[in-house]
């Protein structure tokens, strides 16, 4: 674990795409970060592996990185990247070390201190690991990128922004170490954080499944399996729940409610509504009126 007051230092970072390339194996006092943003590749690494006998041994590992995965691979891990076939990959790299600092940020050591997942992670120190991402991870990887090209060197935004990732990263680790046992149940959590952040969009299993790299097919299986309901019905189940709460606790006009829950027909809304209530939307906003002021009343 990193304890003195540290920066992160910035040696590179760029996008690239690949192409029908074959990269041979290199390794840098660096730790690199592989976002990969469409495509897939594969990863080769020499990983040291200390036997019995106190030889150090080295093993080859493949990695297939697919579109929303990452990889970060530890300083002075030999790697090369290998893009195979007609369709390319396109990549977010970036590069890092640590300097020691004076500035009034928290070291890695503190922070660590005040967050499980990251003490978790800066405590196994590991030549690789690869994480599938819900966009958390690259939404704040190229706001990091961005703020190096603007300022064409770390500061202080660069360095909340690096301290942000981390965290995400190691949050990100702990719940795939936790679920590790159950891949199944990591993707059926995704999909429904997927659909809960854009249940007022039209969007189809097909949606959901690409958002998890996962076969629309597969999904459905898994999703049933774990929530005994599909992913279809729980979608139209958390939309009728959004709009029995926007009809109870808002005043938004009954014929907008619709939009707010991405149903694309009103009528189809109302039909669904009453099929999953047992009233009309205006039934149901009138009952709620009458209970409050009975409520008041009483």
């Amino acid at each position: 674990m990193i304890e003195a007051p540290y920066r992160p230092e910035f040696y590179a970072y760029y996008y690239k795409q690949w192409h029908n390339y074959s990269m041979a194996y290199h390794q840098h006092p660096s730790t690199e970060i592989m976002y990969m943003i469409a495509g897939h590749c594969l990863i080769e690494l020499q990983v040291q592996s200390d036997s019995s006998s106190l030889e150090v041994s080295a093993t080859t590992v493949q990695v297939q990185l697919k579109k929303g995965q990452f990889i970060v691979i530890d300083a002075n891990v030999p790697h090369r990247l290998i893009v195979e076939g007609e369709s390319p990959c396109r990549m977010l790299n970036v590069e890092f070390g640590f300097a020691s600092s004076t500035l009034p940020l928290p070291s890695l050591f503190q922070m660590a201190g005040e967050e499980v997942a990251l003490a978790e992670l800066l405590s196994q120190p590991q030549h690789y690991f690869v994480l599938s991402d819900p966009e958390e991870v690259y939404h704040v990887l190229k706001s990091l990128v961005l703020e190096l090209d603007q300022q064409h060197r770390s500061g202080t935004m660069a360095d909340l922004l690096f301290i942000q990732l981390l965290v995400r990263i190691a949050r990100l680790w702990q719940e795939t170490q936790i679920n590790s046992t159950s891949q199944t149940e990591w993707y059926v959590k995704r999909s429904i954080q997927y659909i809960h952040q854009n249940y007022d969009r039209p969007i189809r299993v097909e949606h959901i499944a690409s958002a998890v790299n996962v076969h629309p097919g597969y999904l459905h299986r898994i999703f049933k399996k774990h929530m005994n309901t599909t992913p279809t019905d729980y979608l139209t189940r958390l939309r009728m729940e959004k709009a029995g709460m926007l009809l109870g606790q808002t005043d938004i006009p009954i014929q907008e409610i619709a939009d707010y829950i991405g149903v694309s027909s009103r009528q189809y809304f109302h039909l669904l509504f009453k099929k999953h209530t047992g009233q009309t939307p205006a039934e149901y906003r009138g009952n709620v009126v009458r209970y409050d002021r009975q409520y008041i009343e009483e």
